[in-house]
């Protein structure tokens, strides 16, 4: 098996350097540059800083406990693999770097009630209503009341 550069590709292969050097030369040289930019129109209703999400996207609070599993409104689920974290401006972020962090979300799930996408929402976005798998209660725990104070406390003769 020959894995030696035959010489006439390498022949090929200077023409084609020396080529794209002259067209990067003579580009440069050229005094009138016209430079177009088409820029996407943006979507119909959309506001300036507020992304777009799928209508099944759910709203939550997210807390990663020990990757893949977190605390999605107090039940404990997984990320699937391959999920996707999206940050306030759209920028991939590691779970490992959100643990112990709780964070008002925009989230997909798959059939086995895994999550698969994720949006941390900015302050404008968490203003927009959306559908919950959120805990309601009517009462609260002790525990989520914070601790007594003295002047809380029933006064002792």
């Amino acid at each position: 098996m020959n894995r030696c550069l035959k010489p006439l590709t390498i022949v090929a292969l200077l023409a084609f350097g020396a080529a794209a050097q002259a067209q990067s030369e003579a580009s440069t040289t050229s005094t009138t540059t016209t430079t177009t930019t088409i820029l996407p129109a943006p979507a119909v209703g959309a506001q300036p800083g507020v992304r777009q999400f799928p209508k099944q996207a759910l709203r939550g609070t997210m807390t990663v406990k020990q990757p893949p599993y977190l605390e999605m409104d107090d039940r404990v689920t997984r990320f699937t693999p391959g999920a996707r974290i999206l940050d306030e401006g759209n920028r991939i972020r590691q779970s490992a770097a959100l643990v112990n962090r709780e964070l008002t979300v925009n989230y997909l799930m798959d059939r086995q009630g895994q999550v698969t996408q994720v949006w941390v929402l900015t302050e404008a976005e968490k203003k927009e209503r959306r559908r919950t798998l959120g805990v309601e209660r009517n009462f609260e725990f002790e525990s989520q009341q914070g601790a007594a104070t003295p002047t809380t406390l029933p006064a002792t003769r």
